[in-house]
């Protein structure tokens, strides 16, 4: 029998899966938003799961972390080549990746550990690129783009200047505006 103690962290991994299928299956296909969907339930799920039972652990933060960066970078694998991103679109992406690979550096070099934030504005930037494909569909690409990226330079950049101001590791940073 599973012990609830372990179901977030099975959520999480199960996430990591799902998102790993999205590599093999047509893209924007039935079977495609059905493990989407089932990526985005599981990230829902594991982290509210862990806070409402208290079972929430470092671990779990950083799994999690581990796990949306690999759906996020799935779904680019998959969405770049579809909609046929202008150069500039391309190039901020490329930027926000750098300004995200930067901070784990040196995050990794002030802690010696990973150092996933979970503030407010990766959250808020994490829903804007789970919503993308639909965003799209509403507003076309250059308005997606836009929200998106905008979206995840702002936390990007807020996720580096955190971890470059803070004396110790608190993942749980809601902002750098929030004490």
């Amino acid at each position: 029998m599973i012990e609830i103690k372990h179901v977030p962290n099975i959520l999480t991994g199960s996430r990591i899966i799902f998102s790993l299928g999205l590599l093999f299956v047509n893209p924007l296909s039935a079977e495609f938003f059905i493990l989407y969907l089932l990526c985005g339930t599981t990230d829902v799920l594991d982290g509210y799961l862990a806070r409402r039972t208290g079972i929430a652990s470092s671990f779990g933060a950083t799994f999690d972390s581990i796990a949306d960066f690999i759906f996020f970078g799935i779904v680019l694998i998959v969405f770049i080549p579809l909609i046929q991103c202008p150069w500039w679109v391309l190039l901020w992406i490329g930027l926000i990746v750098s300004v995200r690979f930067t901070t784990l550096g040196v995050g990794y070099a002030k802690y010696q550990e990973i150092s996933f934030l979970h503030t407010y504005a990766n959250k808020a930037t994490g829903a804007a690129l789970f919503f993308f494909p639909f965003i799209d569909q509403l507003f076309g690409l250059k308005v997606t783009a836009l929200l998106v990226c905008g979206a995840a330079t702002f936390s990007a950049l807020e996720e580096l200047v955190i971890t470059l101001t803070s004396k110790e590791l608190k993942k749980d940073t809601r902002s750098f505006f929030v004490k």
